[in-house]
């Protein structure tokens, strides 16, 4: 049932949209932060926006029957890497200030919907180790650029904490990448 929903080419077309909405918010979202930003870092600061264009982009590509191996695999890694990172942040918030604003459950259900969405369409992506690998350098030197650069998004209340909000990354970047490579070159 779930595989039929998931080809339904009306469910990917709605998705398709639901996707390209939330990238252009996403960008809309991150502007202040871009004006900001040095421009060499540019393509480094919106993580969860460019982690569903990637996947945006594998939906159009999918639905016309055609494959990106490199954007698929860029999609599942950091559909799922980003997608979590928000919900923890968000709920960290949470614990720390005792109040999270309603924008911020919305990012916890919206980013949720990320990491699912990128695992949801495993089975359908044609990844090959390359491809993983190109994706961990990806999330990888993004993380660098993060919190060595610091680079990383503004959630102000956590600013105390961004050596451990690092290391938990990094790990969420592993993760991701081992997951997105059983998921998809393992089991082929």
């Amino acid at each position: 049932m779930l595989r039929y929903i998931l080809l339904d080419k009306r469910f990917q077309i709605a998705l398709f949209f639901i996707n390209l909405f939330g990238t252009i918010y996403g960008y809309y979202w991150y502007k202040e932060q871009l004006v900001n930003t040095p421009p060499i870092f540019l393509p480094f600061v919106p993580d969860s926006p460019t982690a569903s264009l990637f996947f945006t982009i594998f939906l159009l590509a999918f639905i016309f029957q055609k494959h990106l191996p490199y954007i698929e695999a860029l999609a599942i890694t950091t559909l799922f890497k980003y997608g979590l990172w928000a919900v923890f942040m968000n709920l960290f918030t949470l614990m720390v200030e005792g109040y999270l604003h309603w924008t911020g459950y919305m990012l916890i259900a919206s980013h949720l919907g990320m990491a699912i969405q990128g695992l949801l369409y495993a089975p359908f992506y044609k990844l090959k180790l390359r491809h993983i690998a190109v994706a961990a350098l990806f999330v990888l030197h993004n993380d660098i650029i993060d919190y060595v650069f610091e680079m990383m998004p503004n959630y102000s209340s956590l600013h105390n904490y961004m050596d451990g909000i690092g290391y938990f990354t990094f790990w969420l970047s592993i993760i991701s990448i081992v997951i997105s490579y059983t998921l998809t070159v393992k089991n082929n």
